[in-house]
């Protein structure tokens, strides 16, 4: 009986930041499988956050997701353009970016990510197949024109190519979402930076990734501390026999 309920106490308290979707406007409340994912969002078929649907919006030069129009200043190269499209499968379709969810208050999400530790060769392709591409922001989250329903660029702004807006990769990475990605100077592998661009066959290198930095954060300082209360009270609720008795039945075990 003490083994059982020493096994119950620690399924209990598995890291809540891992294997969970975000509460934002196209998010599914759990991940799981979803085997007709389209195209560049299909690698999380396995277990994602978005649906088929949020899935091939998400391939859209103007998607019903967000009346968000790519092509703001010119049609956008297409080599660019897939960058986005992963950007938006890592957003929409991970569950393993919790130790980087934070609780926001707006009108279409209660979390957003940031600060998440993208991998370099990922920073680095994606500005180097957009530097040649055109825009007229540098910040893409807020400060667009959208009289028409969709956005446009604001008045007064002019296009300009990306390598001028963003000079470097890190430019792009952390100021285009307002930080929703760090530039990490860790490879692709290395088991310490998310990737966007991985080969299903070879698995979902951002479980370890989310793995390492989740118990990186629950046994720090200030562990917890952007953890939605939701969760970190699921961790705490245990019933009092099975905390009382989980020390006599480790030994035991």
């Amino acid at each position: 009986l003490l083994v059982l309920l020493a096994a119950d106490a620690v399924v209990s308290v598995k890291n809540p930041l891992l294997n969970i979707c975000m509460d934002a406007k196209h998010h599914k409340r759990e991940p799981g499988p979803e085997g007709k994912l389209h195209d560049q969002c299909s690698p999380w078929k396995d277990s994602a956050c978005c649906t088929a649907n949020t899935s091939s919006e998400a391939h859209k030069d103007q998607s019903n997701l967000y009346n968000f129009n790519w092509n703001h200043c010119g049609v956008m190269p297409p080599k660019c353009k897939r960058h986005f499209i992963q950007d938006t499968c890592l957003y929409e379709c991970s569950p393993n970016l919790g130790p980087w969810i934070n609780q926001v208050d707006s009108s279409w999400r209660r979390e957003r990510i940031l600060h998440v530790p993208l991998c370099k060769e990922d920073c680095e392709e994606w500005w180097k197949d957009c530097k040649d591409a055109l825009t007229c922001k540098e910040n893409w989250h807020k400060g667009w024109n959208w009289a028409t329903g969709t956005n446009r660029c604001p008045w007064g702004s002019m296009c300009r190519p990306f390598s001028e807006v963003f000079p470097r990769p890190k430019d792009l990475c952390e100021k285009i979402w307002s930080n929703s990605y760090k530039y990490s100077p860790e490879r692709r592998g290395s088991g310490l930076c998310i990737q966007m661009w991985f080969d299903p066959a070879q698995g979902n290198p951002n479980v370890a990734v989310a793995k390492y930095y989740a118990w990186e954060k629950r046994s720090s300082p200030a562990q917890g501390e952007n953890v939605a209360p939701e969760r970190d009270h699921a961790v705490r609720a245990l019933p009092w026999s099975v905390l009382a008795l989980l020390p006599l039945a480790l030994v035991l075990l």
